[in-house]
């Protein structure tokens, strides 16, 4: 009986104290060469209260409507962030409650979680002249060994990918891609592979071959040309971008694509090696295509004038199929940063503060389940 009661009394201690968020399958990967050389992860304060993995709807006024926010005080549960400036990208952490948030033009990255007061982790100095800014932000490959976050940002020189660490001052990777007058934003990825995809505005000039400006880049974590390029001495693996939004791959398919804006109509471009193709997708109306969401059988892209969130569904062969679908019109206002969560959920940044007519909560973060998610998403 004593030995019955103490065995009892362990198992409560242990459940109560232990949570084991890393367990489960996860794929293997090789340590990316360099890594930890900037003096180790981010010590930023991470909050543990318990969160949904699937949020649910809003929570109802006295008219049965979403009640409306109030100050940075937004009662819709999906809303996991307020009172920022205009959202440039998001990173989603592997605990997927927890995201890196970059504003486009204060350059800063912070840390958020619902219920928690954002955390500042680093602030990337930055130029917003031509709509450049802070637009890309990725989490390293290794990031679970290695901590580092990638950022694609517009300097007064030049537009070029940093690496961020606890601690640094953001480090260059690949610098000397052209800025100009206009089209100066930049969009990253992780390719299927570890390697980094980077779209690049083609800075309101005239394609050039020799540029880096206008074109998908494929690079390693160090910013050397990652191995199968179609040159292997250059980054370049596709060209022909103008004003990139999104980009963002498939794992299951491997297809990536990328959204952009040209002189007469926003695309959607499956991504190939060499010169991109015609267009998979158009809009003659020009809705502002943003960041981008990938998985088998659906791309999601956010529309930044159109305010909501455009469904295509993809066939294995990058074939559109089915009737295309918008939804969360008008819920959340202009919508840009767009990003896949571990858990399937997607995150969402407004930038109503930018040419928009925000609420007293703007700009806000979001998560909610995708079209492809079998839950209800809010139309």
């Amino acid at each position: 009986m004593r030995r019955a009661l103490a065995a009892a009394a362990l198992g409560v201690l242990l459940a109560g104290c232990a949570e084991f968020p890393d367990s489960g399958p996860r794929e293997w990967r090789d340590k990316v060469e360099g890594s930890g050389e900037l003096g180790g992860p981010p010590l930023v304060p991470t909050p543990n209260p318990p969160s949904p993995q699937q949020p649910p709807q809003s929570a109802p006024g006295p008219s049965g409507a979403p009640q409306p926010p109030s100050g940075c005080v937004d009662p819709d549960p999906q809303v996991v962030a307020t009172c920022l400036n205009p959202v440039g990208a998001i990173a989603v952490l592997p605990d997927s409650v927890t995201a890196l948030v970059a504003e486009r033009a204060t350059g800063r990255v912070l840390q958020v979680r619902r219920g928690v007061a954002p955390v500042l982790v680093t602030t990337v100095p930055t130029d917003t002249s031509g709509g450049g800014g802070l637009t890309g932000l990725v989490l390293s490959p290794s990031y679970v060994e290695d901590q580092l976050l990638y950022a694609y940002v517009t300097t007064p020189t030049d537009n070029r990918v940093v690496r961020i660490a606890a601690g640094e001052p953001p480090k260059p990777v690949l610098t000397g891609i052209p800025r100009g007058a206009t089209n100066n934003m930049g969009a990253l990825s992780v390719d299927v592979d570890g390697s980094l995809l980077v779209a690049t505005g083609d800075a309101g000039r005239p394609a050039d071959p020799a540029s880096l400006a206008g074109k998908v880049l494929r690079i390693d974590t160090l910013g050397r040309p990652a191995r199968g390029n179609p040159d292997p001495a250059s980054p370049v693996l596709s060209s022909g971008v103008r004003a990139p939004g999104g980009i963002c791959t498939d794992p299951a398919t491997t297809m990536t694509w990328v959204t952009d804006r040209t002189a007469t109509q926003d695309v959607l471009h499956l991504l190939v090696p060499g010169p991109l193709p015609a267009p998979a997708w158009t809009w003659p109306d020009r809705p502002g295509v943003a960041g981008c969401m990938a998985q088998p059988g659906v791309v999601t892209i956010a529309q930044v004038n159109a305010a909501s969130l455009f469904v295509l569904r993809p066939s294995d062969n990058g074939a559109f199929t089915g009737a295309p679908e918008t939804i969360l019109r008008g819920t959340y206002g202009r919508l840009w940063a767009a990003a896949l969560a571990p858990d399937g959920l997607l995150w969402l940044g407004t930038v109503n503060k930018d040419g928009g007519n925000p609420v007293p909560a703007d700009d806000r973060v979001i998560r909610i389940q995708p079209p492809s998610g079998g839950g209800e998403s809010r139309a």
